[in-house]
C-alpha cells in the first residue's frame, strides 16, 4: 500500500493590489513594506467571490491533473480561517459546487499551518482505513481580504487571497514509499492572543460594539509572532530531518509558509539551507495563509521543477499558535 500525491492545483484571483495602491489607503510606503516583509503586491478576490469559489478553481485543476472525477473523491478537507460562513463547512459547500457526492467533508482551523495539519490528518485517515478512503482532496484556502482591517497598516499590507489543492491516492497495489517521510505538528494555546480574530464566536458574539471596535478583523502582535515563528519553524524542521535521517544538503526544495521574507531568511539560515533551494513567491502574492504552501508546491510542479525522488521540506507557523513541518518524497 502506498499513499502519494497524484495532483496539485492552485488559484489566484486576478485583481492586484500593489504597495503603491496601499500608500493611498493607509500611512505606509512601498519601501517600508518591501524592506520589512518582502511583499510588493498581493491578489484580492472580488465582491461576491467566496473562499469556496477560490477552492473550486484550485480543486478542479488538481483533479484534472490527477485524472479523476469529483465523484471519485472519498474525503474533502479544507484548511481555512475565512470560511464562507460558520456552518455548513466550506468543505461541504465545495462538495456541492463540484459535485463530489461521495465525499465526507470537514474544515480544519490551524491558520497558516493549515495545509500541513490537513495533509497530516487526511494522510492518517487514508493510512488507517485503506478500504474506506482511496482518494482525498486536501485544500488550503483563504479570502483574507474579507477579514483584514483595511485601516490597520500593520496587518492590511501583509495578506492576499488564494487557494491550493492536493489530491492524495491510497493505492493498495503500490509498494512504493508513502509521500510523507516524516512530519511534526504542534501548538501552544498560551500564545493564542498574539494572532487572532477576537469576535464572531461564542466568547464574543457579533454586536454593534464588536463591529464598531473592528473586532471581527485579524489582530496581530507582529514582533512577538516573528520570534516565535522562526523558532517554531526551525525546531519542527530539525525534528523531521533528525527523525528521517535526511540531511539539509539532500533536500531539493524547501517550501516555507510565505508570511514574511525576513522570517523565511532567518529560518533558512539557522537550518543551513541554501537560499537557492528555498522557494519564495511572497513578493507577488503576499501571505495567503493556509493556501501558501500548496500554491508554491503547485507552481514548482507545473514548472517541471520537481523530480521523482526529490525530498521536499515544508514548514509553517500560524495562529493558535500552531506550527509544523513535513518532509515529503516526490513521486
Amino acid at each position: 500500500m502506498s499513499i502519494r500525491i497524484i495532483g496539485t492545483g492552485s488559484y489566484i484571483p486576478e485583481r492586484v493590489l500593489t504597495n503603491q495602491d496601499l500608500e493611498k489607503m493607509v500611512d505606509t510606503t512601498d519601501e517600508w513594506i518591501t524592506s520589512r516583509t518582502g511583499i510588493r503586491e498581493r491578489h484580492l478576490a472580488g465582491e461576491g467571490v467566496f473562499t469556496s469559489d477560490l477552492s473550486v478553481q484550485a480543486a478542479r485543476r488538481a483533479l484534472d491533473m490527477a485524472g479523476i472525477t469529483p465523484e471519485d473523491l472519498d474525503l474533502i478537507s479544507v484548511a481555512t480561517v475565512s470560511p464562507d460562513m460558520t456552518f455548513p463547512s466550506t468543505a461541504c459547500v465545495l462538495q456541492r459546487k463540484i459535485g463530489a457526492v461521495n465525499a465526507a467533508c470537514y474544515d480544519l482551523v490551524a491558520a497558516c499551518t493549515g495545509l500541513i495539519y490537513s495533509l497530516e490528518v487526511a494522510y492518517s485517515l487514508l493510512k488507517a482505513s485503506p478500504g474506506k478512503y482511496r482518494y482525498a482532496l486536501v485544500l488550503g484556502a483563504d479570502k483574507l481580504s474579507s477579514i483584514v482591517d483595511w485601516t490597520d497598516r500593520s496587518t492590511c499590507i501583509l495578506f492576499g487571497d488564494g487557494a491550493s489543492a492536493v489530491v492524495l491516492k491510497n493505492d493498495p497495489a503500490d509498494s512504493s514509499p508513502d509521500f510523507i517521510i516524516a512530519s511534526k505538528i504542534g501548538a501552544n494555546g498560551n500564545y493564542g492572543d498574539l494572532l487572532k480574530i477576537p469576535a464572531g464566536g461564542s466568547a464574543l458574539p457579533a454586536s454593534h460594539a464588536t463591529v464598531d471596535a473592528h473586532s471581527h478583523f485579524v489582530k496581530m502582535a507582529g514582533k512577538e509572532v516573528f520570534k516565535l515563528a522562526v523558532n517554531g519553524m526551525v525546531d519542527s524542521c530539525k525534528d523531521v530531518m533528525q527523525s528521517s535521517g535526511v540531511r539539509p544538503d539532500e533536500i531539493a526544495w524547501v517550501i516555507p509558509h510565505q508570511a514574511n521574507k525576513r522570517i523565511i531568511s532567518a529560518a533558512a539560515q539557522r537550518l543551513d539551507l541554501p537560499v537557492e533551494r528555498v522557494y519564495v513567491n511572497i513578493e507577488r502574492l503576499g501571505n495567503t495563509s493556509a493556501a501558501s504552501i500548496g500554491i508554491c508546491l503547485d507552481e514548482l510542479n507545473r514548472a517541471g521543477k520537481l523530480k521523482s525522488g526529490d525530498y521536499i521540506l515544508t514548514t509553517a507557523f500560524g495562529g493558535g499558535l500552531t506550527w509544523g513541518a513535513m518532509l515529503m518524497r516526490w513521486t
